[in-house]
């Protein structure tokens, strides 16, 4: 199936090539420190990472310095210089089996590919995250894409979604350009212009979940896969630490993993980015400096982003503008499909993905329905799932605001890479 090209004639696409997160120029420590957390926690679904920092920066502040007295200049909060603008970044997982990489990717073929995309709208005023996740089997228009040095790729017709990545990467010799001819397709595709891009790979994403000690999840049958490493769990409650918790997202076919497909390993994803959310969150990482002095420096490994991104002016300010974000602050979702009738072990998306793009695109949140009766006359009303209240500044409203707060819950079980749900939803039972 060929979607149609979305290209933004208006959209100025970013000149500058990427660059790896270890190697950012022209910003302090203190404010690589702060990009890094926003950029990389944020981008899994972690926006904790941010309140992190700002936790932990307060911890240390008020117990060295509260000696020099009252008298003393007055405290001038970070402005954020993007409020009001919405942001949008494609995130990717690396399937390199290099380095590091090269123990934990298990069975399967070898090359550098991307077994997740997810792209993460910040909403302008700073009160949801949306995290949408697109099929790596999607059937897709891949355009020609060209490298930093200059190569250029051949335009691929009817494919799967991520040969993208692998296109870019075969063409550069490099994830980035593996990363920049993913974000070209996903904004032709999408008519949404992307504002930078993360790569995460392997290594990244274990240590970040060993650094928070491990995130919980349920599983309802037992699991287990000879791909994945041979993963086995039997069913109920797990933590699972940094290798397994991979394996856990990463499998895809074998015993109690459903059809499959990479639908249900989409589902278990979403579900292992909430659980890490939900983690970092919690006051036992806030609170304790060393687990979030290990989780900032895990995510500020064994990434790379777009120059761009990583250097946006007043990232301290960004931070401290989604300081109230919290797990049902952040959505998750996957682009509406229904399986290829022509390339069966594919999916094509629906009309409503049209839909979904376009709320996107103008900010809105992800339910929002032109033809619903109230729409028209309030175009930013949210609804309990996909868009909380905004952040306030009302004293009356900071209990349940904090970082690593209680945040409220439902009790419907929602079907993960199914239905859209926030991180303080059910999507399973255990027990």
């Amino acid at each position: 199936m060929t979607f149609p090209d979305f290209s933004a004639a208006d959209a100025t696409s970013p000149d500058s090539g990427p660059s790896h997160a270890r190697t950012l120029n022209g910003m302090s420590g203190a404010a690589r420190t702060v990009a890094l957390v926003l950029v990389a926690a944020v981008s899994l679904a972690t926006a904790g990472g941010v309140a992190a920092v700002t936790q932990l920066t307060g911890n240390i502040e008020t117990a060295q310095m509260t000696v020099l007295g009252p008298d003393r200049p007055k405290v001038v909060l970070p402005k954020d210089p993007n409020a009001g603008t919405p942001l949008n970044i494609v995130i990717m997982g690396s399937d390199s089996r290099d380095g590091d990489n090269g123990g934990l990717a298990g069975g399967g073929e070898m090359g550098a590919r991307s077994d997740t995309t997810v792209v993460m709208h910040i909403s302008g005023d700073r009160s949801r995250i949306e995290m949408i996740s697109i099929p790596r089997d999607s059937t897709v228009d891949v355009p020609s894409c060209t490298t930093e040095d200059g190569a250029t790729t051949a335009e691929l017709y009817s494919t799967k979604f991520n040969a993208a990545f692998s296109q870019g990467v075969l063409a550069g010799g490099n994830v980035a350009d593996g990363a920049l001819c993913t974000v070209k397709t996903v904004e032709k595709l999408t008519g949404v212009f992307m504002d930078g891009f993360i790569v995460v790979d392997f290594a990244g994403f274990s240590s970040m979940v060993d650094a928070v000690g491990g995130v919980e999840v349920c599983v309802e049958e037992p699991i287990y896969s000879e791909d994945a490493n041979h993963l086995s769990l039997d069913a109920g409650a797990h933590t699972l630490k940094g290798v397994k918790a991979l394996d856990y997202a990463r499998a895809r076919k074998g015993d109690g993993l459903g059809d499959g497909s990479d639908l249900g390993r989409i589902g278990r994803q979403q579900e292992v980015m909430a659980s890490l959310a939900r983690k970092v969150l919690s006051q036992e990482v806030l609170t304790n400096p060393a687990k979030s002095l290990n989780f900032l420096k895990a995510v500020t490994q064994s990434l790379t982003m777009n120059e761009e991104l990583a250097s946006i002016d007043g990232l301290a300010g960004l931070a401290y503008s989604m300081r109230n974000v919290r797990p049902d602050t952040i959505t998750f979702m996957t682009v509406p499909n229904v399986y290829d009738p022509v390339q069966t072990a594919n999916v094509i998306w629906t009309d409503e993905a049209v839909q979904l793009w376009d709320n996107v695109k103008h900010d809105r949140p992800l339910d929002f329905d032109p033809d619903a009766p109230s729409a028209e006359a309030s175009p930013s009303a949210s609804s309990d799932d996909a868009s909380p209240s905004a952040p306030s500044d009302d004293k009356s409203a900071e209990g349940t605001s904090e970082p690593g707060s209680p945040s409220p819950s439902s009790t419907e079980i929602k079907q993960a890479g199914e239905e859209a749900f926030t991180g303080a939803d059910t999507t399973k039972v255990c027990g």
